[in-house]
């Protein structure tokens, strides 16, 4: 199911599980982000709505209708 821009997660697992549903793991967001990993705290840039970070391999999520704000990625794990 698809809830739009409406939808809510309760973590970074389902945020991430729902990109790569939808497709839009690999795609480019519409502007890239500076965020600190929530693993190891390395910064690193986010270009597409799942990334990695390069030190630690965390992953972060965002959803496409939230990609404007880095406040809005949430991590899903190291590997996951």
């Amino acid at each position: 199911m698809h809830d739009g821009c409406a939808g809510s997660f309760e973590n970074g697992q389902q945020v991430v599980d729902k990109v790569r549903m939808m497709g839009f793991a690999e795609q480019l967001m519409p502007m890239p982000l500076d965020i600190e990993c929530h693993g190891c705290k390395e910064p690193f840039t986010m270009e597409e709505f799942e990334g990695h970070c390069p030190k630690c391999d965390m992953v972060h999520g965002v959803t496409p209708c939230h990609a404007f704000d880095p406040n809005n990625i949430m991590a899903a794990g190291i590997g996951y």
